[in-house]
């Protein structure tokens, strides 16, 4: 019983270490295929390999709810960051929007408070404000920070930044009505689907150059798809059979993870600003879910 409890709790973890490849890659092959065609081949192969490894669940046995309300948050998060991290103007300020959508652990928490009724203390609040200075940190660098300065950045690239705090709301509101409209079912495979297919939409009606297929392109395209794929396959018997509290504690490090694995595979080196914000991110993370396991 041990050993299965051990073994679910690994492949949990190998779940995490997977999805915070995700930042990194995703750039990685918007920038080698184009920001909407990279963007909709990533979640073609991701709904083909999940597809493959789970199959396509009938569509009524989910709550409608979770299926259409769900769904549509679901497509439209990851929609939001893969157009971010693409039309990013800089590798490095694909990083900094890719913080930035960490946001959702504190969210998602913040959230649960008036969409499940969770009980929390007062600390979440403080959690939720240093996470918050967190991501001002990482968008400041490392010189003087002032309002000024700060605007100034995000009007370099408004949509890119825009796009990034909308996907960290999304995903937070998509995780709060999973869990109480889901039933312990999942139809990723089905959302997916429908992200790809609506990229395709975008990407037939723009005015696009046409897909240059290399050999380091399809590399990294198949790594992407079947690591979704993997993790999401892995996270369900983590949940199920795992130990949920070392996963939970472990999932809010996923920033550094991302960062450290994004820099690494783009060759940035990130400041120690940019180190200290993301610091600040997750441990406001912990602090919220804190907050409320204390209760």
């Amino acid at each position: 019983m041990k050993h299965a409890v051990n073994t679910a709790t690994l492949t949990g973890l190998v779940a995490i270490l997977l999805w915070s490849t995700s930042v990194g890659m995703i750039r990685s092959v918007t920038e080698l295929l184009g920001t909407t065609a990279g963007a909709a081949l990533i979640y073609s192969v991701s709904a083909i390999c999940v597809a493959l490894v789970k199959g396509f669940p009938r569509i009524g046995k989910f709550n409608r709810i979770y299926l259409l309300i769900g769904g549509a948050l679901f497509v439209s998060y990851e929609i939001c960051l893969a157009l971010a991290l693409g039309i990013a103007h800089s590798r490095p300020q694909a990083l900094e929007i890719g913080m930035i959508n960490y946001l959702w652990p504190c969210l998602t928490i913040l959230f649960s408070l008036f969409m499940n009724q969770q009980k929390s203390t007062w600390w979440i609040w403080p959690g939720f404000a240093l996470s918050f200075t967190g991501i001002v940190w990482v968008m400041k660098g490392d010189g003087h920070w002032s309002p000024a300065l700060m605007w100034q950045n995000i009007c370099e690239n408004p949509v890119a930044y825009g796009l990034a705090f909308l996907a960290a709301i999304l995903w937070a509101l998509y995780c709060n009505l999973a869990r109480r409209y889901g039933g312990g079912k999942s139809a990723v495979s089905l959302f997916l689907l429908g992200t790809a297919v609506l990229l395709w939409i975008k990407y037939a009606l723009g005015s696009h150059e046409p897909i240059n297929f290399t050999l380091p392109a399809v590399g990294q395209l198949l790594f992407i798809g079947a690591a979704t794929a993997t993790a999401y396959s892995c996270w369900d018997s983590a949940i199920q059979k795992g130990n949920m509290t070392l996963l939970a504690t472990v999932s809010y490090f996923t920033p550094i993870f991302s960062t450290l694995l994004a820099s690494l595979w783009l060759q940035i080196t990130p400041g120690f600003a940019f180190w200290q914000g993301v610091a600040m991110v997750t441990l406001g993370s912990l602090v919220c879910w804190r907050a409320t396991r204390e209760r």
